[in-house]
């Protein structure tokens, strides 16, 4: 925390939290940009919490591996292609640059296209490792939420969807450069980025515990990630300043996650219930070998071990 100087009306303003002096740092002619090391390091954390508790599952790490590099291509474009869908106006209309629909490093990734076409890419990717979805997206359900926390960072050095000015002794100081053209005096906005990323920690210790509580599989603990963030964006989300389309009154962003919670919780309640399924249910690149229950028959002449002989792990 930082003492900050009284902004005009006299309110006073007795701690914020700084801004980045930078968010770009140059090593020789190429950029090294803060935002693209937080969303990094994010998918390494999420890459290694998903290892152990893969393994735990009985499955091979580098299963892991191999289905990351499908899924995380596929997300970054997801992520990318949902932003300029959802706000096109930001590049394609009179005086604006096309071109920039392609900077990521700028910001600007939809968390719900991110996941949509990085389900596609895993989907992919566990056909052809032979391991079924629904086990996998159980497995990554944790560390995916730790991955989002870890890279909201990111917009904090972009100083970027901060939310309404406030005086709060955490309010986020920004620079004159990136307020907002209707509050250009106004020097501190809730950190909405935080509260985000505070909330993903939360949601990741709840699908721990739950996951050791009711044993969920079938994709049911996904389920609840999804279910339990999209709670949490509803409030963040109504925080934010920056420029969003709106239906009704409430930002699009907000309509989708009431849209996708309800989508989540009708899968919790509706979706086969019992302890986490098999991690190994189909041949690499083939057809489903499962029996009426669903369940892997055999596999190479030998029955395919199932969570209900293994522990599950966060």
């Amino acid at each position: 925390m930082a003492p900050a100087p009284d902004p005009p009306g006299g309110t006073m303003i007795l701690a914020s939290i700084p801004s980045p002096a930078r968010g770009v740092w140059h090593l020789g002619p190429i950029p090294i940009r803060a935002y693209a090391l937080c969303i990094i390091a994010g998918i390494i954390v999420a890459v290694l919490v998903t290892q152990k508790r893969w393994a735990a599952r009985g499955g091979r790490t580098d299963d892991v591996l191999d289905i990351s590099l499908w899924a995380v291509p596929f997300g970054i474009v997801g992520g990318r292609l949902y932003h300029v869908i959802t706000d096109p106006e930001l590049y394609f209309t009179a005086e604006k640059q096309p071109i920039k629909a392609l900077y990521i490093w700028d910001g600007g990734l939809g968390i719900w296209g991110a996941v949509a076409l990085g389900a596609l890419g895993a989907w992919i990717g566990c056909r052809r490792a032979g391991v079924k979805l629904s086990a996998f997206a159980d497995a990554v359900a944790p560390g995916l939420v730790l991955a989002q926390a870890i890279g909201r960072f990111g917009n904090y050095f972009n100083q970027e969807l901060y939310g309404a000015p406030t005086t709060l002794p955490w309010a986020l100081r920004i620079d004159p450069a990136h307020r907002p053209a209707d509050t250009p005096d106004i020097a501190t906005y809730h950190p909405t980025f935080l509260y985000e990323s505070l909330w993903c920690v939360g949601v990741f210790l709840l699908l721990i515990w739950a996951e050791k509580r009711f044993r969920l599989g079938y994709g049911r603990l996904f389920a609840l990630y999804v279910a339990a963030y999209t709670l949490g964006r509803v409030w963040v989300e109504a925080l934010r300043v920056d420029h969003a389309n709106r239906i009704l009154g409430l930002r699009l962003n907000i309509w989708t996650s009431i849209l996708i919670f309800a989508a989540a919780v009708a899968y919790l309640l509706l979706a086969r219930r019992g302890q986490p399924d098999s991690v190994t249910s189909v041949q690499p690149t083939g057809d489903d070998p499962t029996d009426g229950e669903g369940e892997p028959s055999t596999n190479g002449g030998e029955t395919t071990a199932s969570d209900h002989e293994r522990p599950v792990t966060g």
